[in-house]
């Protein structure tokens, strides 16, 4: 088995998908794989791919989304660990040298992230103090906003066989609802040394959707229901998630839709 499988997921990123590739081919640590999954691109992003030849991995699929391709990628993963890289952000050449080495340090950790560059629209960019990334106990401070970026993190291959992979049935927020669902049972580890450079502001970017909050509401709603949650989790999951319905709501209002602002405000917790 090797150490690292690395998945990168990509959708019509012909502009980017090379320099993403280049800074995994140019890592320092040559113990891993990198699997591509081309989810139903129509750009040159397969003729992209297939220019790599052996050095890579390369899956096409019909587009399912990035949940999907994610996990059609740890699938088809053989490592230890499984590390992820959006296809418009790219890694420092340390990225999985740093990481495998903190798992060798802590056998009994299971998910670990680095921190990182903002970059937006070609300029650097310091992050807002609530994005600050919290070590360890991640769970409370997640409720509100997604805190773990994809890109950074690394996680044992096992950990996915406890709490399941990215749910494919939500189109965005896929990962905010794995970190929950991890972060509720484990600690996520922060190595603070910023070894990916994150791009952001280009107009087919996930989380420049308007209306995410409505699928932050689906996960949280799942998880309180799950049952998994202690009584503590479960009270601070309960707060957000009203708070957030009661925000979705009134921006359902502003723009004429009420029957889709009441049936927010009608969730029930059992």
């Amino acid at each position: 088995m090797i150490s690292v499988s690395v998945i990168i997921p990509t959708f019509n990123r012909d502009r980017m998908i090379t320099e993403a590739i280049d800074s995994v081919l140019s890592q320092t640590m040559e113990d891993y794989e990198l699997i591509v999954v081309d989810d139903g691109s129509t750009d040159n992003t397969p003729n992209i791919l297939k220019s790599y030849g052996k050095h890579i991995t390369s899956i096409h699929q019909k587009n399912r989304g990035v949940s999907a391709a994610r996990n059609t990628g740890i699938r088809a993963s053989s490592g230890a660990l499984i590390a992820f890289l959006d296809s418009d952000d790219r890694w420092l050449p340390d990225k999985l040298a740093v990481q495998t080495r903190f798992f060798k340090a802590h056998p009994q950790a299971q998910i670990c992230q680095t921190e990182e560059i903002w970059i937006r629209n070609g300029i650097r960019v310091n992050p807002k103090k609530k994005h600050s990334k919290p070590s360890g106990d991640i769970f409370e401070r997640s409720l509100s906003l997604c805190l773990v970026s994809p890109s950074a993190v690394m996680i044992r291959r096992e950990l996915f066989e406890e709490v399941g992979l990215f749910d494919d049935t939500l189109p965005a927020c896929e990962d905010y609802d794995l970190w929950l669902r991890i972060g509720c049972q484990y600690p996520v580890q922060l190595i603070d040394t910023p070894l990916i450079i994150k791009h952001g502001g280009h107009p087919d970017q996930l989380s420049r959707q308007t209306g995410l909050d409505k699928y932050r509401i689906q996960s949280l709603h799942r998880l309180i229901q799950s049952g998994q949650l202690s009584a503590n989790q479960r009270s601070q999951a309960v707060k957000v998630f009203r708070e957030k319905c009661r925000i979705y709501a009134e921006g359902c209002r502003k723009w004429g839709r009420e029957d889709e602002a009441d049936s927010y405000l009608r969730l029930k917790i059992e």
